[in-house]
């Protein structure tokens, strides 16, 4: 798996689990694109803006941040994007990284890795 942070032509951030999308072999190989499993838009959002700053209240530090599906209407998982909307792509932070994995991957799994759906009523103790 390799979560990645990209900025988009679009001026979106996105987060998601990156694949090159390549063709020829060896010095050939080209990246024409990439593969976003389970792409996320990355939303922050300063907490001190909403504040009445008239009421002299104490101020939060830092930021809030909300992860919202990409294409959240698409049927596939698996969105292809060519390279030349991609602007950058970089390491997201260990925080943001635990989120993702956290919320979007591993979703509706259970501490052994399989999901609700997957498991059985055996599996239920009460």
């Amino acid at each position: 798996m390799t979560i990645k942070l990209l900025l988009l032509k679009s001026g979106e951030d996105m987060i998601a689990d990156v694949t090159e999308m390549a063709y020829g072999e060896d010095e050939d190989r080209r990246v024409v694109g990439y593969y976003l499993n389970r792409p996320c838009v990355v939303k922050m959002r300063d907490p001190n803006m909403l504040e009445d700053r008239s009421e002299g209240r104490g101020r939060k530090a830092g930021y809030e941040v909300s992860l919202f599906p990409w294409m959240p209407l698409s049927a596939e998982e698996i969105i292809p994007v060519p390279s030349d909307w991609v602007v950058t792509m970089v390491e997201p932070t260990i925080k943001l990284k635990e989120m993702y994995i956290e919320d979007i991957v591993n979703y509706g799994k259970d501490s052994k890795g399989t999901t609700t759906d997957e498991r059985t009523d055996s599996d239920n103790s009460d």
